[in-house]
């Protein structure tokens, strides 16, 4: 499973931006996805997920109610609207996709995207 990120941006605080990520191959749909990001000098955090079908959703309590992430199986795609966005949402944003239970888990996941810088302005 190949993973490609895109939509970062700089982008004032209070703004939105949407990221994508599309993946590669026809087993999308048996998978989870979700998205993590790292701010410099931080570890890895568990931003959002959403389960395969897409109808169970999680998110960090830091962006529950600001962030969705939702899923298009058809387009092999997953997606985080991120709207009301502050300063300490900088970070490089990555997606990732797992076959195992618990999607808030970062050691959970067997495949990873390259990252996408996301720099919120003040």
């Amino acid at each position: 499973v190949q993973l490609q990120a895109s939509g970062g941006g700089l982008v004032q605080a209070g703004g939105s931006l949407r990221l994508s990520c599309a993946a590669s191959g026809r087993t999308f749909s048996t998978y989870a996805m979700g998205w993590f990001r790292q701010a410099p000098g931080k570890e890895r955090e568990f931003v959002a997920a959403v389960s395969r079908g897409g109808g169970i959703t999680y998110y960090a309590d830091s962006v529950k109610g600001r962030f969705t992430i939702s899923r298009d199986n058809a387009k092999n795609t997953v997606y985080l609207q991120m709207n009301s966005l502050k300063s300490e949402d900088t970070a490089v944003y990555y997606c990732a996709a797992t076959f195992n239970s618990d999607p808030t888990k970062r050691g959970e996941y067997d495949y990873w995207g390259q990252g996408t810088l996301v720099t919120v302005s003040s």
